[in-house]
């Protein structure tokens, strides 16, 4: 009788563990994504606050090319960071639903980030020949180049092999799957580039437009600069520690044999 007393304390006891590690997981869980969500939201909506404020605004016209570079650092910002950052947590953050439309939510943020990238090349590229300045010449072009190229490579690939789920799910789904772990792995790698590119990118535009002796003085803008440049180092610090945690998946694809869990 006391035996059998003792196991079902026992067994209370396990259960009211688990039942507590549970909570502490979705608070965690919560915690961070909120955390991440916040971030991702707040560097694209400094970095314009930083524009608007310090930079006189944005334009496209050859009177104030000046203007038309603002349009480089908040278009990649959203691009490689924001609209990026989602797309790489949807598959945590969307838990619940249908694993073809959070496959199609990815689509879109990538689609999103994709005209960014795109529009704040041309930007950038189109100013410099207008100030008669060199083009890829500096370790932040060469790492934005690097990043975009694999960033264009990630969504064709994404999207022909999404193309291929509508049109034929079952029999490409052996073709699909050996693909995972690649894209995975070079959309990690893409977004870190992508953030590497922007936090280079900021430094140059505080070096030379605001001033060695300025920005060393610390003055506001570069508290600004600052603030957005630490903000993107928490944004990747997050999204890795996110990434990193299998109790974040969504239950159905934590079992070994599907591993289709295109994180990104």
């Amino acid at each position: 009788m006391s035996r059998g007393k003792s196991q079902t304390q026992r067994t209370r006891s396990y259960e009211s563990d688990d039942h507590e590690r549970g909570a502490c997981e979705w608070c965690e869980y919560a915690l961070v994504i909120t955390l991440a969500t916040i971030l991702l939201i707040g560097v694209s909506a400094l970095t314009i606050f930083w524009v608007f404020y310090y930079r006189a605004g944005y334009a496209w016209a050859d009177e104030n090319p000046a203007k038309q570079f603002n349009l480089h650092p908040t278009l990649m910002v959203a691009g490689f960071i924001t609209f990026s950052g989602f797309s790489v947590l949807l598959y945590r953050i969307c838990r619940c639903f249908r694993r073809i439309y959070v496959k199609l939510l990815h689509a879109i943020f990538h689609a999103l980030a994709f005209p960014c990238i795109v529009i704040g090349f041309l930007a950038v590229f189109d100013y410099h020949n207008k100030s008669g300045i060199n083009n890829f010449y500096s370790l932040h072009s060469w790492i934005g180049l690097v990043a975009m190229g694999l960033f264009g490579i990630q969504y064709a690939v994404g999207f022909f092999s999404f193309l291929l789920l509508l049109i034929c799910n079952k029999g490409t789904a052996g073709f699909r799957a050996s693909l995972v772990p690649v894209h995975a792995a070079f959309g990690i790698l893409t977004f870190v580039l992508g953030v590497a590119a922007c936090l280079t990118g900021l430094t140059e535009k505080a070096l030379f437009d605001i001033g060695t002796e300025r920005y060393s003085a610390l003055v506001d803008e570069a508290v600004i600069l600052n603030t957005i440049g630490v903000s993107m180092i928490a944004i990747l610090a997050v999204v890795m520690y996110i990434l990193s945690r299998d109790k974040f998946r969504a239950p159905e694809t934590r079992d070994g044999h599907i591993r289709a869990s295109v994180d990104l």
